[in-house]
């Protein structure tokens, strides 16, 4: 499918709820949408928090890294999902932009994660949706 549309997801160290949305994106669109993630100042590995807590929901991001956020992928986007970057992210007109408020689940306990994680499928099915 040449016409997918992309989906960036951006916050401050591309370690648990961008890669979280990441996931959820990956695994909810079945292929037909392209999914970036990227962090305006990228952590050096994933939240383990994150992952145990995607693992409880069958998702695998274990082997994901944290990278840096670049023009190029915020061109590449038709839309960029900022998640408490604010400032950070490069704008472009054109481009669908939504900032999520969500809790940052750095240095959280599992109990913590969980309602971030499944507010964040949340709004994925919901991106999903608006995207079909």
């Amino acid at each position: 499918m040449p016409d997918r549309p992309s989906v960036l997801f951006v916050c401050v160290h591309n370690a648990g709820r961008s890669q979280m949305a990441a996931g959820f994106l990956q695994s909810l669109g079945e292929g037909r949408i392209d999914v970036r993630s990227a962090g305006s100042m990228p952590g050096d590995a994933i939240n383990p928090v994150a992952v145990e807590a995607m693992a409880e929901v069958g998702i695998d991001i274990a082997g994901e890294q944290p990278k840096k956020l670049s023009d190029e992928a915020v061109r590449a986007s038709d839309v960029v999902i900022t998640m408490g970057c604010g400032d950070e992210c490069p704008f472009f007109p054109g481009k669908r932009y939504e900032d999520w408020v969500l809790d940052d689940p750095a240095g959280q306990g599992i109990e913590a994660v969980r309602p971030i994680r499944d507010e964040i499928r949340s709004r994925v099915e919901q991106l999903i949706a608006s995207l079909a």
